[in-house]
């Protein structure tokens, strides 16, 4: 009855230590919350209790064995301390996998809203190009875009935006077309930008060049 009173004892203190342990290892408050480390200590010495039933099913005599023997004593209470930090590990664990699996979720967001972003950006001229505004929905002031302002480069640039098989064109598909060298249809495109005659947007495949509404409708009128 003596032995098994030092048992029990043993447990308890041991099964609190290792609370504690867990407790100051794992809790980001420390001593500020009493009622953490209670928890603490409660389930150290929970698992604790454990050690006996897990020694019987593997058939260890440990517990026997240590009555009158220090050594195995002494192994028996290494044995309680390790079952009694054992959680430590595990949540450690299931923490840092948590946090990985976060870190993880946030760059796929990122990356995805970056993409989204490019999308966006990408058929914003394609949704004003096919959108109707009252505004334009005006003959379009002679001032500001009459045919005869734009040169004979301008007019046939502007023709290539506006025929072409693609909406988004690339400067080499232009100059290739409009039989132009890359300066001269860099300058060009330029001013039909400014004009607001054409516009270009950035995506995956780079800067592509593309016409506006207002250059669409400059074309109707000079055609």
């Amino acid at each position: 009855m003596g032995h098994f009173s030092s048992l029990v004892f043993i447990m308890i203190l041991v099964g609190a230590a290792g609370g504690v342990i867990n407790y100051y290892t794992l809790s980001t408050k420390r001593a500020s919350d009493f009622n953490l480390l209670i928890r603490f200590v409660m389930l150290g010495i929970f698992v604790t209790f454990l050690v006996p039933f897990v020694l019987s099913v593997f058939g260890s005599t440990l517990i026997v064995d240590s009555e009158g023997d220090p050594a195995n004593l002494l192994n028996y209470v290494a044995i309680c301390l390790a079952v009694a930090i054992s959680p430590r590990f595990f949540m450690s664990n299931m923490s840092d996998d948590v946090m990985a699996e976060a870190r993880l979720t946030s760059d796929k967001v990122d990356l995805l809203q970056y993409q989204l972003r490019q999308l966006q950006e990408e058929l914003l001229p394609l949704i004003d190009t096919e959108t109707e505004d009252d505004a334009l929905a005006e003959a379009i002031p002679v001032a500001d875009a009459a045919p005869e302002e734009l040169d004979n480069t301008s007019s046939k640039v502007l023709k290539t935006l506006g025929c072409g098989r693609f909406i988004y064109r690339s400067l080499s598909g232009l100059c290739r077309e409009a039989d132009t060298d890359e300066s001269t249809m860099v300058k060009t495109l330029g001013f039909l930008t400014l004009k607001s005659l054409a516009g270009k947007v950035g995506g995956r495949k780079g800067v592509r060049w593309y016409i506006t509404e207002r250059g669409r409708r400059l074309i109707e009128i000079g055609a």
